[in-house]
């Protein structure tokens, strides 16, 4: 028995992701969710992506069915660079705070249980207002 489950703690475990929609060691997140779940027989309560902008892991959520329902939470980088140009980067690279929200709209709209929504690297109050403004209108507006 794992020690969450065994102190009944309530776990969501969240990915990293590379430009190519992988975790760095080069598996799918679809691979990592299934030995994650086989390996803790279900527990997590749910899984998210984080470090990673939507353009280097929507491809991997469109058209996708089954195990995309075990995600709920999305914590993106504001930044399209990969982790390599960001970690030798001199300046924070913010990206365009609407953007990211419509993305995350249009991350909404592929995976309706994506309901935990927040920012990673580069991204503050701008982004967290833009991301609420475009799913905060999705959700009103289908």
């Amino acid at each position: 028995m794992s020690p969450a489950r065994k102190c009944a703690l309530p776990v969501a475990i969240s990915f990293t992701l590379e430009t190519d929609g992988r975790l760095p060691a080069g598996d799918s997140l679809e691979a990592a969710i299934a030995r994650t779940d086989e390996a803790t027989d279900g527990y997590p309560a749910y899984y998210m992506i984080n470090c990673a902008h939507p353009t280097h892991f929507s491809d991997v959520l469109r058209g996708a069915d089954g195990w995309t329902g075990r995600l709920r939470g999305l914590r993106a980088n504001a930044s399209k660079r990969s982790h390599a140009e960001l970690d030798v980067a001199t300046e924070l690279d913010i990206g365009d705070p609407v953007a990211l929200g419509l993305e995350y709209r249009e991350l909404q709209r592929l995976q309706p249980s994506l309901t935990v929504l927040g920012g990673c690297c580069g991204t503050d109050h701008r982004h967290v207002a833009a991301i609420c403004e475009a799913t905060r209108r999705a959700g009103a507006n289908g």
